[in-house]
């Protein structure tokens, strides 16, 4: 974009960050004439309340009722945490690019760029091989997710950490793609789409704003770079672990899996 030159015209673009921020301009154009092809569903709500206070009501009893729920508080509960954890993972790729590798910011972006090509194809996988009614049989793989973070402080071989960048990418792509899922079915389900999807971005937004506080003041305490990474680990598999524990809980109590595929109320 930087080799751009049109007769007359001045793009005005002449730094890196200004033509990486024309490349994202252009893809949400993109994004949009592609809206614009999506069909009518049909589906029409009633008209929304305008008072501040009762919105906060609202939404408020939208967040009870979804934490509330047998399936929708353990697919929110796992989606917020890897929000959170994927957002503290891309600054910690970063330091450890630096760190064991001796690469600059623009080169260790790169490694960012890896993890994501490794979500891109879980998300395939999962939504080739995983139904709704078996998203909750995925669980396990944010423990192995963790776990395998953890060995990030072994690998000093770039060979070797393109692979394991990508083993993190799909194992979170093909967990979180089917959790998603039954979360937005579960909010259809209780409330709307709608409500739903404020509930989960609050609940989510919250998450990696308090990862990436823990993270920074970790740095700021000048904690080092590889305790931090199995402290990471140790964090997303035990959450996760307590995740599954709380589900086989409240399989015990009642049977949540046959909620899943249940109608609108």
């Amino acid at each position: 974009l930087l080799g751009l030159d049109f007769p007359m015209i001045d793009t005005g673009i002449d730094t890196a960050p200004e033509a990486a921020l024309c490349v994202i301009v252009g893809v949400y154009a993109l994004a949009t004439i592609f809206n614009l092809s999506i069909p009518d569903t049909g589906a029409r709500y009633k008209k929304q309340e305008h008072n501040p206070f009762k919105l906060v009501s609202d939404f408020s009893e939208c967040c009870k009722v979804l934490w509330q729920d047998k399936l929708g508080q353990i697919s929110l509960g796992v989606t917020t945490l890897f929000w959170g954890a994927g957002a503290t993972l891309q600054f910690i790729v970063l330091k450890w690019a630096e760190r064991a590798f001796h690469m600059q910011l623009d080169r260790g972006s790169v490694m960012q760029g890896v993890v994501a090509v490794g979500v891109a194809l879980g998300a395939v996988g999962a939504a080739h091989f995983i139904r709704l009614k078996k998203s909750l049989s995925v669980m396990s793989l944010g423990v192995a997710m963790g776990l395998i973070v953890m060995t990030m402080t072994l690998v000093h071989d770039l060979w070797i950490a393109y692979p394991l960048l990508i083993a993190v990418g799909m194992l979170s792509g093909f967990f979180l793609v089917p959790m998603n899922a039954l979360l937005q079915h579960r909010g259809h389900v209780l409330m709307s789409a709608g409500h739903s999807i404020a509930v989960q971005n609050f609940n989510e937004n919250l998450s990696i704003l308090t990862m990436l506080a823990l993270y920074s003041i970790l740095v700021k305490l000048n904690v080092d770079l590889y305790i931090i990474i199995v402290l990471f680990g140790l964090f997303v598999s035990g959450s996760m672990y307590l995740l599954i524990l709380r589900h086989r809980a409240n399989q015990k109590k009642f049977d949540s899996l046959a909620l899943i595929g249940e109608e609108k109320h």
